[in-house]
C-alpha cells in the first residue's frame, strides 16, 4: 500500500524526538513566588501520588507517594513546577533514601521554608514496604 502525498509518515528519527511533556520535565525546575502572608505561620501540604524512579541495583521501577508538608518563609513553591520536578525522577537510578533526601535538599534550596517534612511512601516490592521521612527546620 502506498501513501498519498497528503498522508503523514514519521521517520524513525522523528519518533526519537522529545515530546513537549518530556521537554517540560527535562527543563523543569522548582519555581517559587512571594509568600502572600509573610509573618503568618501556616502549613502547606502537597501530595504527589505518582512518583517513580528506578532501583540503582536492579533497574526495576519503584513507585511512591511523596508527601510534602511545609511552613513557608518568604517563598512558596509553584505547584506545576513541583509536579514537573517530581516527574524528572522517573528515569533516574536512585535509592528510596537518596531520592527523598535529594527532594528535601532541592526544596530547601528553592524556597527556604521555616520548616519542611518530606515523606516517601514506597509501594511494596518483593514483600518490602519502605517509608522514608526527612525533616528540615530553618535555624534562626
Amino acid at each position: 500500500m502506498t501513501q498519498s502525498p497528503t498522508q503523514e509518515q514519521s521517520s524513525p528519527a522523528e519518533n526519537l524526538e522529545m515530546k513537549y511533556g518530556e521537554r517540560n520535565i527535562a527543563e523543569g525546575q522548582l519555581i517559587t513566588f512571594p509568600n502572600p502572608r509573610i509573618g503568618r505561620r501556616y502549613n502547606i501540604s502537597i501530595t504527589l501520588p505518582e512518583f517513580t524512579c528506578k532501583c540503582p541495583f536492579s533497574g526495576y521501577p519503584d513507585f511512591a507517594s511523596i508527601y510534602i508538608n511545609y511552613v513557608p518563609n518568604e517563598r512558596v513553591v509553584e505547584l506545576k513546577a513541583i509536579k514537573l520536578y517530581i516527574n524528572s525522577y522517573r528515569d533516574r537510578y536512585i535509592s528510596h533514601e537518596e531520592s527523598v533526601n535529594q527532594i528535601l535538599d532541592d526544596f530547601v534550596a528553592a524556597c527556604d521554608p521555616l520548616e519542611v517534612t518530606i515523606k516517601g511512601d514506597f509501594s511494596p516490592r518483593g514483600n518490602v514496604h519502605t517509608v522514608v521521612e526527612v525533616h528540615h527546620q530553618k535555624s534562626n
